[in-house]
């Protein structure tokens, strides 16, 4: 090949090789409110008015709970291995990309051979021993003529951000669960410091039974009664702990503790309820890593399109290698014994059965499903926030009928006690009275669990302050 045909081949390679298959991609359209149905206390975000961007819990200040979260990002065996899957896809989009590049290699032999004394058109004067020495390297660039390399490494740094987004969300369904954890766990501090101080009230109330039963006032009729109140009490009491201890034992595997040796102080101090920015739905799709994740996927996908395609049109490498072989160690290395080879291959195949046009059919089939995955993705994501702030919003006007009831069951307890000291009423009113009231005050402790419950799931629901730029800094 003449050097002027030699450059304009590679000249028209080049050329062609800004080509690709892959369809232009588009992300998969998704149904989008312009507002949430529900808002109630939660905010609207305004573009300076964000969640805090990684430490979201902070929002609650406890001091107990940001030390364990930070424990978790350090100790949980979940999150390692999300992050061991993360490193994987980072190296296996650094593999596709290392096709960009030529390859390179070298090697040497040396070899003692005998040829066949039958070996067809063998010289009458070859000897029948010999040595074979050589030394080279090669060369090897396959002109991405149809996009296929670049393709392929497009899907894999796809598949990288992918990866990326499965990790942040990996770790955020992970600080959520923490965060939800804990706020149980001071729920049933509450409850257990609640049923302690009920318990103090039900032994007095016994006492004053058996008091005025030893002046033949009342009947043991009325002991009794305040005997089964007392070890009802009791009995909640020890079962209030024993959650409580499944709770605690749950936190420690969550921070990567044995829960042998873990263990959280009683806490009753009221966690504040905090304003969470909720922003509006459109913003949504920025801000939850498994959004992001499922369209990096559409968009790997698509990509494999192109390298399916690219299957139907001839390769093109581009060899070269250069060394030195000779029969004697001595003259390898002199002008003589040098040897090179330089020139383009084309492939192509001709007949596979089918097998290329099965492989686009199917990677279309993928891009299809990967499509339908981010479509459901988003619209969960729009159902979690929706549903929280529903639950929020109704939470909050049950708190304020629940503290009624509370105040008005303790109003009507009292006046009972006051009234079974003037003989006025039995105690039987007295222990219907005892009920009601205690179970309106679990009641209303209940649905402030439930209260920051709901806003721990309505900030994981939102991303937790994650946000798309954040791929582009992994």
């Amino acid at each position: 090949m003449k050097k002027r045909d030699l450059a304009i081949s590679l000249i028209v390679a080049a050329a062609l090789s800004g080509c690709s298959l892959a369809p232009a991609y588009k992300t998969p359209v998704t149904p989008k409110a312009q507002t949430y149905q529900n808002v109630g206390p939660w905010v609207t975000a305004q573009p300076s008015d964000q969640l805090p961007r990684g430490n979201w819990w902070q929002l609650y200040g406890d001091d107990e709970l940001n030390q364990l979260q930070a424990q978790l990002l350090v100790n949980n065996a979940t999150l390692a291995a999300a992050l061991a899957h993360y490193n994987q896809a980072q190296a296996f989009s650094a593999e596709a990309r290392s096709e960009l590049f030529p390859q390179i290699g070298a090697g040497a032999d040396g070899m003692r051979q005998r040829q066949s004394n039958t070996q067809p058109l063998r010289s009458a004067t070859a000897p029948n021993v010999y040595n074979s020495y050589s030394v080279g390297v090669q060369a090897s660039y396959e002109v991405d003529l149809w996009g296929r390399v670049r393709n392929t490494v497009e899907a894999g740094r796809d598949d990288a951000l992918a990866a990326s987004g499965d990790l942040a969300s990996a770790q955020l369904s992970l600080q959520a669960q923490l965060a939800d954890s804990y706020m149980q766990l001071r729920g049933l501090d509450e409850q257990i410091a609640l049923l302690q101080e009920t318990i103090q009230a039900y032994e007095r109330a016994l006492k004053l039974t058996q008091t005025l039963h030893a002046g033949g006032i009342v009947s043991g009729l009325d002991v009794s009664r305040a005997q089964t109140q007392l070890s009802d009490a009791r009995s909640q009491w020890s079962q209030s702990v024993a959650q409580r201890t499944l709770m605690q034992d749950a936190i420690a595997v969550l921070v990567g503790e044995n829960a042998s040796n873990f263990s959280l102080p009683s806490q009753t101090a009221a966690i504040g309820l905090p304003v969470v920015p909720v922003g509006t739905p459109s913003t949504l799709l920025q801000r939850r890593p498994d959004v992001a994740a499922a369209e990096r996927r559409v968009a790997a996908a698509n990509a494999r399109i192109g390298v399916a395609r690219a299957a139907w049109f001839p390769s093109l490498t581009l060899n070269a290698q250069g060394g030195f072989e000779s029969s004697t160690w001595g003259s390898l290395l002199t002008a003589p014994s040098h040897v090179w080879s330089l020139g383009p291959e084309l492939a192509l195949d001709v007949f596979d059965g089918g097998f290329r046009k099965a492989t686009i059919e199917a990677a279309k089939a993928k891009t299809d499903e990967a499509g339908a995955d981010y479509r459901g993705v988003v619209l969960d994501a729009f159902r979690q926030v929706q549903d929280n702030l529903a639950l929020l919003d109704n939470l909050g006007a049950a708190s304020t009928n629940q503290k009624d009831a509370s105040d008005a069951a303790q109003h009507a307890l009292d006046l009972s006690m006051t009234q079974y000291k003037h003989g006025a009423v039995s105690y039987l009113d007295v222990v219907q009275a005892q009920t009601v009231a205690l179970q309106e005050k679990r009641g209303l402790l209940d649905i402030d669990t439930q209260r920051l419950r709901a806003s721990v799931q309505l900030i994981r629901a939102l991303g937790g302050g994650w946000s798309t730029d954040q791929l582009a800094r992994k």
